[in-house]
C-alpha cells in the first residue's frame, strides 16, 4: 500500500543528470544522443524480459502438475 501511494502521488521530475545534459546538448553529437537513446532502451527492456521469463516458468511447471 505504501508503494502504491509513494508511486501515485510523487511529483514528475523534468530534468537529467547534468553530464548527460552536458553531453547531449552539444551539437554535432548525433551519434552519442543515439547511443543514450539505446542505452535507455536497453535498460528499460530487460526488467521485462526477466519477468517474462520468470511467468513463462510458472506457467509451465502450473502446467505439467495439472
Amino acid at each position: 500500500m505504501f508503494l502504491f501511494v509513494c508511486s501515485v502521488f510523487t511529483p514528475t521530475a523534468n530534468a537529467q543528470c547534468a553530464m548527460c545534459r552536458a553531453a547531449l546538448t552539444s551539437e554535432g553529437n548525433a551519434t552519442q544522443a543515439a547511443a543514450v537513446n539505446d542505452g535507455i532502451v536497453y535498460l528499460m527492456v530487460i526488467p521485462y524480459i526477466l519477468v517474462a521469463g520468470i511467468g513463462y516458468a510458472i506457467y509451465r511447471m502450473k502446467k505439467n502438475k495439472s
